[in-house]
């Protein structure tokens, strides 16, 4: 299958678990079988795996094939270029295509202007009257590529204007633009780029990241801090002809190396091999060039070579269009497709599987507990009307006295349980202040300021490392607050499990290392902009305080996230508490009103015992319903990839076809 192909499987997958979780979902509360918190942790995970987005990242400098590659994987159905792909620069701007049901099919751009502006990108997605919008027509293939164009135009600016805006450097001449006749230099005219269109990929969930070469990506910050290291994959284009360029090294070392593990969610595609396609060249010594290329390329950037993919985007999207399979294969760009499917979906699929294990799993635990409850208080309930066989009237009214007793005897409990919750508010209080965002705000106080500093900043890498410090520091406590909180409940629910005859559980904590990893990740991400290269840019406030914003901005995203996962495990061992009460006070319901039948009728004893009896079947009944729905999910699993080797996907024909 071919990228679009495998990608379908999994929105088909991910629209029919949804839609099967959500059936569950509404049987266990017309059950009753549903506390709050189960039902809040299951629409999360019916939301995440219904609406879950995959976002992919293209990188390169400038006339690599990028946008020349996108069309080829994601466009060819529209039977020509949609993304501008001429001969020189075209995609100017960093631009992500997606789809917003809620949104008109447009194309919105954000005027370059902005970055004179403090404000970051998150910042101005939310002003949508500051963007220039086009409505697109996605039935009209010319008309949307002609839109599309829009992403390539320039304006030509004085040099203090192009210094302003972040593209030119006093400090480093060499990768400055050239001044034309006029004086004026060459910018982008956009500063972002938005296209929303019906594209049945990118309704299924797919995000495309289009980024434009070094000198662009260098300039806005959080290209790098928060978009680049955020993709579920990286596809960084090389051309085949060339290699590893001194600017392709620099975008690799700065922005890609940094940002995670190089792992099969890191590909390098060496474009353009169909420049070595030479008649006067056999098709094994055309071979052994590629893989030279390749070869090189992988030890350069400290790659498996598996990860180099050679592939010609211009000859694949050709081939598409016409229909040609021989020139398709000779592309290479199967394989390509194939390397995105197994790595890029393949992670997704295990990390929703894995949700969906967990969430699964949580509700049958929590929903077999309240199963148990009511039959163990069936049982109970058959063992009294069973003493009360043959028994008179005062017998009967002492058993209603007991039960009544036992009531208030239950009251106590309240108390204890009152106890319990102002201890567990009280913890969970210090770990919302530990996390919060004017925490936040106070530990990157010294960095901020460090950074707003005029001129060349010294020590700023000791100052960043040391709020990083301090933030990790941060959730390390959380973390020590979370297991403290956890033996507290433990205990707690112990002895409320031995007076009351409860079955409560402690929920599993959360672990925050995940979140020490993304700090650990964010650090890196930012640290090319501390080093000597960049004090010029550093010495500039406008950049200074974009770089401020990109970093605020996703830290507040980590620790958000980790304090709603707190938050949440908080809720589900207080909506046990509020189950289990519920529940029994049900139960001493139940069991006046059968000794009121018995008081009022003779055949009211074997008819309550015939009810309970009835009622232990709907329970199996019950159990055997929950087991068959939560199976039918765990089972369901997306169509698995087609393995390496496949045929048609990995045969290399790199001669050019006759």
């Amino acid at each position: 299958m071919s990228f679009n192909e495998q990608f379908d499987q999994h929105g088909i997958w991910r629209r029919e678990f949804a839609l099967r979780l959500k059936r569950l979902v509404y049987w266990m509360k017309d059950q009753d079988l549903l506390n709050a918190a189960v039902e809040e942790r299951l629409t999360r995970l019916e939301s995440q795996v219904r609406s879950d987005k995959v976002m992919v990242a293209f990188v390169a400098e400038f006339s690599r094939g990028k946008s020349e590659l996108i069309n080829a994987i994601f466009f060819a159905a529209y039977g020509r270029r949609i993304m501008p792909a001429s001969a020189g620069r075209t995609t100017m701007c960093p631009t992500e295509l997606g789809y917003d049901a809620d949104t008109v099919p447009c194309l919105r751009l954000l005027p370059i202007e902005t970055r004179l502006q403090p404000q970051a990108l998150m910042e101005w997605r939310l002003v949508p009257e500051k963007w220039l919008q086009i409505n697109l027509d996605v039935n009209d293939p010319a008309q949307l590529a002609q839109a599309l164009q829009k992403v390539a135009e320039v304006r030509h600016v004085p040099q203090d204007e192009a210094r302003a805006l972040g593209f030119w450097h006093d400090s480093t001449p060499q990768d400055n633009p050239m001044v034309g006749a006029d004086g004026l230099i060459e910018v982008p005219k956009w500063r972002h780029a938005l296209i929303n269109i019906a594209h049945p990929l990118l309704k299924q969930g797919l995000v495309i990241l289009d980024t434009p070469g070094l000198n662009a990506i260098g300039a806005e910050p959080e290209l790098t801090v928060s978009l680049i290291p955020q993709a579920h994959a990286v596809v960084f284009i090389l051309a085949a002809d060339t290699g590893v360029t001194k600017s392709d090294l620099s975008i690799w070392r700065e922005h890609l190396a940094t940002v995670g593990k190089a792992d099969e969610t890191r590909l390098v595609v060496l474009n353009k091999i169909d420049t070595l396609w030479d008649a006067l060249n056999t098709s094994e010594q055309v071979q052994a060039q590629i893989d030279r290329q390749r070869a090189t390329s992988a030890d350069i950037l400290g790659l498996p070579l598996s990860q180099v993919i050679p592939v010609s985007a211009q000859k694949g999207l050709v081939a598409k269009v016409t229909g040609n399979e021989a020139l398709l294969q000779a592309s290479h760009l199967p394989t390509l497709e194939l390397a995105l499917g197994q790595g890029v979906l393949g992670q997704r699929q295990k990390i929703l599987q894995a949700a969906v294990t967990a969430g699964i799993g949580e509700l049958k635990s929590e929903a077999g507990r309240a199963l148990h409850i009511r039959r163990r208080d069936q049982a109970e309930q058959m063992l009294e009307l069973r003493g009360l066989r043959g028994k008179n009237v005062s017998v009967i009214k002492h058993m209603r006295s007991r039960i009544e007793q036992e009531q208030i005897e239950f009251a106590v409990c309240g108390a204890k349980i009152h106890a319990v919750r102002s201890v567990h508010h009280t913890l969970l209080c210090d770990i919302v202040n530990l996390l919060s965002v004017p925490t936040l705000k106070a530990e990157l106080a010294e960095l901020t300021d460090a950074l707003k500093q005029p001129g060349i900043k010294l020590r700023l890498k000791k100052t960043y490392g040391q709020a990083f410090s301090r933030l990790r520091e941060g959730l390390r406590k959380g973390q020590g607050l979370t297991a403290e909180i956890h033996s507290m409940l433990e205990s707690s629910f112990r002895q409320l499990n031995t007076d009351f005859g409860f079955l409560l559980q402690v929920p599993q904590a959360p672990d925050l290392a995940r979140y020490v990893q993304d700090l650990d990740l964010i650090e890196g991400s930012h640290l090319q902009y501390l080093g000597l290269g960049n004090a010029i840019r550093l010495a500039q406030a406008e950049f200074s305080e974009r770089l401020v914003r990109a970093l605020s901005n996703r830290l507040r995203v980590v620790f958000e996230s980790a304090l709603g996962d707190i938050e949440l495990w908080n809720k589900s061992a207080s909506a046990q508490l509020d189950a289990q009460l519920r529940e029994r006070r049900r139960n001493f319901a139940r069991r006046l009103e059968a000794v009121e039948r018995i008081e009022q009728a003779a055949s009211g004893l074997d008819e309550r015992m015939a009810e309970i009896n009835d009622q232990e079947a709907h329970l199996q009944a019950l159990e055997a319903k929950l087991t068959e729905l939560t199976s039918h999910l765990l089972d369901s699993r997306p169509m698995p990839f087609l393995a390496a080797g496949a045929a048609g996907h990995t045969r290399t024909v790199l001669a050019e076809p006759a």
